[in-house]
């Protein structure tokens, strides 16, 4: 699952819970369900926060997001769920700004916000074991509120146990929702106006192993694009490169399918590969790229990439740099290495904060040419754009636009000339 820190919050509307997401696309869904959740039980001036512990600096955030919630929401409630709420739920039932703690289940369970059962008592921790947790539920809801695009649940937490990943820790082992439910998932949402879904999950690639027969990720792809004609595009969100099964491969030649893959690699030293517990290769990555692209020659990709993982040697940091070209990585999440407790790499040698601190700078600037580069071939072409909010649109493969006039309604395709590129986004100009 990509590591994309951001703060996503909502303008409070005078009868529903004020939501503020951090972290990952998944947490961007589960806000929604409980959105839904929360305001059906009538907990209308509550605060909820949906936190991340992917890194320290994330849960540092998660405590600072927290004491300003309170302070901007004098005598709210403040509910505290999310990966780091799961891992370490005394840390924020001690804080004294929080109401309750809710664990990564419990979350998505309507009765969890019953008022009475949720806000009455004294018991201010609501978290249990997630790793008893067999099944994941589809929930249905009718769009994600402020977004162009739609989210679709499709799988939750993780059998792999990567040294630096503490998230296994959040999410619990890897569950899948059945086919079955996604499709109608994604039919309602097509059917309420959504021109584009994403598939979402902690561990996408590994849905359905726990499933009847076994399916595998393309399987689910290509039932949805069979059995929602009237869906006109799909995405996919991060994926770990070494689980792409051979009819998602095949799949990728559907024009429906947008043109963009955000990898999980991490690293581009084998070596660090394996202090990672990783199960690709550097070469794995390269050939999976050209595989790709050979297939769809318009596809974009993205990745995360670590920067200072213990032992890393500034060889070993080397072959991450040239991996970014070797890939054609037009999308670099570059990452400072954060020691999380109680996982192998934090018992690992550690390298210096200023070395850790200089290499992800170093890689940030290595991404931030790439984008630009990226960004020039599109210099003059008239491309398809989705609205996203504001002046603000993406292309099929991710690319963002930014135009110099309101382009209309988020959530439709327009068509526009790309004027040029300021390095971080396309300038464009709306065409008849």
């Amino acid at each position: 699952m990509s590591a994309d820190i951001k703060v996503m919050t909502d303008a409070k509307a005078p009868s529903s819970p004020q939501l503020i997401t951090l972290g990952c696309r998944l947490n961007a869904y589960e806000s929604e369900v409980m959105r839904g959740h929360a305001s059906e039980a009538g907990l209308n001036d509550a605060v909820i926060i949906n936190t991340c512990a992917v890194t320290s600096e994330a849960v540092r955030s998660a405590r600072q997001t927290i004491r300003r919630a309170a302070k901007d929401n004098p005598g709210a409630p403040i509910l505290v769920t999310g990966c780091a709420a799961q891992i370490d739920p005394d840390m924020f039932a001690k804080m004294p700004e929080v109401t309750r703690v809710i664990g990564n289940h419990e979350k998505m369970q309507s009765e969890t916000w019953r008022p009475a059962e949720l806000l009455g008592g004294h018991e201010k921790v609501r978290v249990n074991d997630i790793m008893s947790v067999q099944e994941t539920a589809a929930h249905l809801i009718d769009g994600m509120e402020g977004r162009a695009r739609a989210y679709v649940q499709v799988q939750n937490g993780c059998d792999h146990r990567c040294t630096f990943c503490i998230i296994p820790y959040g999410r619990g082992n890897s569950r899948s929702v059945p086919a079955g439910e996604v499709v109608s998932q994604v039919r309602r949402l097509v059917e309420t106006g959504h021109y584009e879904v994403v598939l979402t999950g902690v561990d996408l690639t590994s849905w359905g192993a726990d499933l009847p027969g076994a399916p595998q990720l393309g399987n689910l792809v290509q039932r949805i694009l069979k059995l929602v004609p009237e869906l006109k595009q799909l995405r996919i969100s991060s994926i770990d490169a070494i689980e792409i099964d051979d009819a998602l491969m095949e799949t990728m030649a559907d024009k429906r399918l947008a043109p963009f893959m955000h990898l999980s690699l991490q690293h581009g030293d084998d070596l660090i590969l394996k202090r990672m517990k990783r199960r690709h290769s550097r070469r794995d990555a390269v050939r999976l790229t050209e595989q790709l692209r050979s297939i769809r020659p318009d596809m974009a990709f993205g990745a995360d990439i670590i920067a200072g993982f213990p032992t890393e040697t500034e060889a070993h940091f080397e072959n991450s740099i040239r991996l970014v070209e070797e890939c054609g990585l037009s999308f670099v999440h570059a990452f400072p290495y954060s020691p999380r407790p109680g996982t192998p790499a934090a018992r690992m040698p550690q390298l210096q904060k200023s070395v850790i601190k200089a290499r992800a700078a170093r890689l940030r600037d290595v991404g931030e040419a790439a984008l630009a580069r990226h960004l020039g071939t599109y210099e003059g072409q008239t491309v398809d754009a989705l609205v996203e909010r504001g002046l603000s649109a993406r292309l099929p493969d991710f690319t963002p636009v930014r135009f110099e006039e309101e382009p209309g309604e988020a959530g439709r395709p327009v068509r526009a000339r790309i004027v040029r590129h300021d390095g971080k986004q396309l300038i464009g100009a709306l065409t008849a």
